[in-house]
């Protein structure tokens, strides 16, 4: 189904006349920031109940830590304090059915994405998003060791969450 750029409008018309926009700071807090996939199935926000505002999001193929995620936290980080952000909750959240397994069939694409060598893919757990939802949580308990870690997997076919590898302090 194609959506026509009136609808869109129709849809901003109602967004903007709720109001919920307003006030709201910039930059947003750095109390929650969410990693998620590209997955339209997965809007972050959405699964997590999160309102404008609320967090951060990012999202990617596969909602992976990689370089690229790392630097991009980093830019944002400076957009408020000049600083990288010292603190706050990251979440990172895989689901089931990612398309990313897809990816699989071509390596040195895949490679290139999380900037390590092909022969190391197997490392990134790419065909299990619980297992790679711990991978990355470990990577950004590492880069990031003043940040609460989380690490949830959605289920496409229940819309349940599960947190598969929690915050220390939680």
């Amino acid at each position: 189904m194609t959506i026509s750029s009136g609808e869109l409008v129709q849809r901003n018309a109602a967004f903007a006349a709720s109001g919920a926009f307003a006030g709201l700071p910039f930059p947003a807090s750095d109390t929650l920031q969410v990693l998620g996939c590209v997955d339209s199935r997965v809007d972050p926000s959405d699964v997590l109940g999160l309102k404008l505002g609320e967090g951060v999001v990012v999202r990617n193929i596969g909602g992976r830590i990689t370089p690229a995620t790392l630097r991009s936290w980093a830019l944002l980080g400076r957009l408020g304090q000049g600083q990288p952000p010292r603190s706050g909750h990251l979440v990172i959240l895989h689901h089931t059915d990612c398309g990313i397994r897809r990816l699989a069939a071509y390596p040195e694409q895949l490679a290139a994405f999380f900037e390590i060598p092909a022969d190391e893919l197997e490392s990134k757990a790419v065909d299990d998003p619980y297992a790679a939802v711990r991978v990355d949580a470990a990577i950004a308990r590492h880069t990031l060791p003043s940040r609460l870690v989380s690490g949830l997997v959605y289920d496409v076919n229940t819309g349940l969450i599960e947190i598969v590898d929690p915050a220390a302090q939680e």
